[in-house]
């Protein structure tokens, strides 16, 4: 199959489903990394914070292996100030010319306005009659912006679909690992530690050792 993960940030698709995407390269898929923000010095970031971070994300291409990577280059934390329709036309140009199966996307009530902007987005490319490849959609949890969405009624992430990354797990924090400035030591929520209690906390779920957890959005089979 064909996998697309969408990533507002780098480093998403790896808090979200580094684990499984794994499991897909190992099953021979291809998966494709579609990051919808960058830095630039334009938007305020030094030179080389911008420059580590495309060495970031090189690295991390590699370490999984995926088919392609995806860059549309929007200003990270101004997903929101965009026209909806460019960045949609956008998503859906890129669905097209991969053709997944399966998608990947943030979760819809995300406390980062990107995740929600990049969701809606997402939900607005993949309409039937707009891309008739992708048969299933899943939403993932991402640490510090999942969990810190206010748990008002109809917005908690609620999983139904869990994935044993048991055998994977390390792989996953040893790649986020490369994104030196986005781990800190525990209680940071993007901490070594806490990236495996989560795991352990889903995996209880679902009677493995570790999972990650998402929210089917769309499945046809």
């Amino acid at each position: 199959m064909n996998i697309l993960v969408v990533s507002p940030h780098p480093d998403d698709e790896t808090l979200g489903c580094g684990g499984t995407l794994l499991k897909h390269l190992a099953g021979k898929d291809k998966v494709f990394w579609l990051i919808l923000t960058n830095v630039s010095e334009a938007g305020g970031y030094p030179k080389n914070r911008v420059v580590s971070r495309q060495r970031e994300i090189s690295a991390v291409a590699k370490k999984y292996g995926f088919s392609k990577v995806i860059k549309l280059d929007f200003p990270t934390t101004g997903l929101d100030t965009m026209a909806r329709s460019k960045l949609v036309k956008a998503v859906h140009g890129a669905i097209l010319a991969l053709s997944p199966a399966w998608v990947y996307a943030p979760y819809r009530y995300d406390a980062h306005s990107d995740h929600q902007v990049a969701f809606e987005a997402v939900q607005s490319a993949v309409k039937s009659f707009r891309a008739p490849s992708v048969k299933k959609i899943l939403m993932y949890e991402v640490l510090s912006e999942t969990e810190f969405q206010l748990p008002l009624k109809g917005k908690g992430f609620l999983p139904n679909s869990f994935s044993d990354i048991s055998g994977q797990l390390k792989k996953k924090i040893g790649i986020m690992r490369i994104y030196k400035g986005e781990m800190k030591r525990h209680p940071f929520p993007r901490s070594e530690k806490n990236i495996e209690a989560l795991a352990l906390f889903r995996g209880a779920s679902a009677g493995v050792k570790y999972a990650e957890a998402f929210m089917i959005l769309k499945e046809i089979w």
